[in-house]
């Protein structure tokens, strides 16, 4: 696979990365030995970032991640994140109690991944949501003492505006920003995706395919599991469905002309927007692994990327990506 660099320090990683996230949380039920398998296999395809966070689970995530890729470490970069309060109590996202980035709980936080992970430094450390009771500054500098001490290679930041990004980036270079961006997410366009260009920094879009809207394979939430996260989202409710339905057909118009999926389309899209973006598609199973992968080798003319764009007016999207409660936690 074609390979990108996140930020100018080198950070080095294939032209599609892996998200995690769903094999332990979020998505209702959990296979460890497929997921293993899909994680191995993901490798062998040329995959080589795989993105985790000590909230998955909580912490299982990344035990499973560190398990599957221990034997493949040296060919592999592997991203956490920290920042919330997680709670004894509860089950699965009930669990988020909250922010905290206090320099103290940056450090407790790694030293908890790094043991999971079953590795001696963490290729990408995200700060997973802003803790508005704690000045960036501060949460940058323990962040960075952890460079200095070489428990973390590069640094990133997760739903942040571009002010914070300037904020960060001036106390230690940041590597990447991860955030939603996909065709019927691309708020990200107007400020921070223009900073990351301006600041050398790389641009990681979590949920590429819409949480599996863009797939084409999801018209109702009938088949999904009782626990998923998507049940709550307000783009995910019935009639928010329907009407995003309706403007998911012309992506699937366009996918057929081309030869491929629309999940594939979506990717190839996300892909042609910059050379500094690197998607992390999350799969489960091998067949939408391969799927995904062979999307990193379509290439799409002006035309085609204006067709596309043009297939999902972004102002026509039925429904926030967030619930309330979230929508406070992004773009602080």
């Amino acid at each position: 696979m074609k390979t990108r660099t996140l930020g100018r320090n080198g950070l080095q990683v294939s032209a599609l990365g892996l998200g995690c996230m769903g094999m332990s949380f979020g998505y209702g039920g959990a296979d460890d030995a497929q997921s293993v398998r899909t994680l191995q296999h993901a490798v062998e395809l040329g995959v080589t970032h795989f993105d985790t966070a000590e909230v998955y689970g909580p912490y299982v995530n990344e035990e499973l991640v560190g398990r599957a890729l221990k034997a493949v470490r040296g060919q592999v970069t592997i991203a956490t994140k920290f920042g919330f309060r997680i709670s004894p109590h509860g089950e699965g996202v009930a669990r988020m109690a909250g922010v905290d980035s206090r320099p103290e709980h940056v450090r407790t936080a790694v030293e908890g991944s790094l043991k999971r992970l079953g590795v001696e430094t963490i290729d990408l450390l995200y700060q997973h949501r802003v803790d508005p009771q704690v000045a960036i500054e501060d949460t940058m500098g323990a962040m960075a003492e952890l460079v200095r001490a070489g428990k973390v290679r590069h640094l990133g930041l997760s739903e942040v505006s571009a002010a914070t990004l300037r904020r960060a980036h001036a106390v230690h270079p940041i590597a990447a920003v991860q955030s939603e961006y996909s065709l019927w997410s691309r708020d990200q366009e107007n400020e921070v995706l223009p900073a990351c260009a301006e600041l050398g920094v790389g641009f990681v879009p979590y949920s590429p395919l819409g949480r599996g809207f863009l797939t084409g394979k999801l018209s109702t939430t009938q088949g999904l599991a009782a626990d998923d996260y998507r049940r709550t989202l307000p783009r995910f409710q019935d009639q928010a469905m329907q009407s995003n339905r309706v403007l998911l057909e012309a992506l699937v118009t366009l996918a057929g002309r081309r030869g491929c999926t629309p999940a594939q389309l979506a990717l190839a899209w996300l892909l042609a927007q910059g050379e500094q973006i690197m998607p992390i598609p999350g799969v489960r199973q091998i067949k939408h692994l391969e799927e995904n992968v062979a999307a990193a080798d379509i290439v799409l003319r002006t035309d085609e990327l204006a067709a596309i764009r043009a297939a999902l007016p972004d102002e026509k999207i039925v429904g926030q990506r967030y619930g309330a409660k979230e929508l406070e936690m992004i773009n602080l």
